[in-house]
């Protein structure tokens, strides 16, 4: 397996992770000896089927989860070593999360819900210039039931982008959509990544949306088996799932 070098440097890297969770009396090693570096600036898709580790590799480079062994950095910090007020901190101002379900409060509008999120930030982004970011600009007052599936992605993409990190990690980010839906979300993405220079992490079981990465990761059973770089990645609107 050969791992070509994207462009701009690691900005987040696994060395010879693993993660075991303890169930009961039985030991599921989720994630095993795991070695990775995702650079500034680029799209990358991990792919792999429901129990792969391509979550629990997402929740470790998020700080949601800790590692069971091996290492991560975040530039020249070591994620494994902060304390959990630390790694708050890191979740806090340095990731945004964009998950499958939109996670939105069903009581607050659209501005309200990005509001939220700029309340955790040192230096947020101005709430309807996320949006606006999104395509929303007209939708700012709408609450989530006033809004398609596709609509609350947004707010919630918005949400993310709003705190302004410099890494947005996406569960799934398709997965409760429609086809056609889906592909404007992950156009969204591209555009973003584009426009703001976000480093992204998206994770799928659908290996259909590989192709708009700049490099795609493929999983099993805990496992790396595969890393590829795509020369030239292709716009959301060719992918057929």
């Amino acid at each position: 397996m050969i791992e070509q070098r994207a462009a701009g440097g690691p900005i987040l890297r696994l060395e010879r992770v693993s993660k075991v969770f303890q169930m009961g009396e039985v030991a599921v090693e989720a994630v095993r000896d795991v070695s990775l570096e995702i650079y500034e600036g680029e799209m990358l898709v991990m792919v792999g089927p429901s129990g792969s580790g391509k979550t629990t590799i997402l929740n470790i480079l998020g700080g949601l989860d800790t590692v069971t062994s091996g290492r991560v950095w975040y530039r020249d910090q070591e994620l494994t070593t902060f304390s959990p007020s630390e790694l708050t901190r890191y979740r806090r101002e340095t990731v945004g999360f964009v998950f499958q379900f939109y996670n939105l409060v069903p009581n607050l509008s659209a501005r309200e819900n990005v509001m939220v999120a700029t309340e955790l930030s040192p230096r947020p982004m101005d709430v309807d210039e996320s949006l606006q970011l999104v395509g929303l600009q007209e939708r700012l007052d709408h609450f989530p039931s006033q809004l398609s599936g596709g609509e609350q992605q947004r707010v919630a993409v918005a949400r993310a982008l709003a705190k302004n990190p410099e890494i947005l990690l996406c569960d799934e980010p398709t997965g409760a959509l429609d086809y056609v839906t889906g592909k404007r979300v992950l156009r969204l993405l591209v555009d973003l990544k584009g426009q703001l220079g976000k480093t992204i992490v998206l994770i799928t079981h659908n290996g259909a949306i590989a192709p708009v990465a700049d490099r795609v990761v493929r999983l099993r059973s805990g496992q790396v088996v595969e890393v590829r770089t795509n020369p030239e990645p292709g716009a959301p609107e060719e992918i057929v799932w």
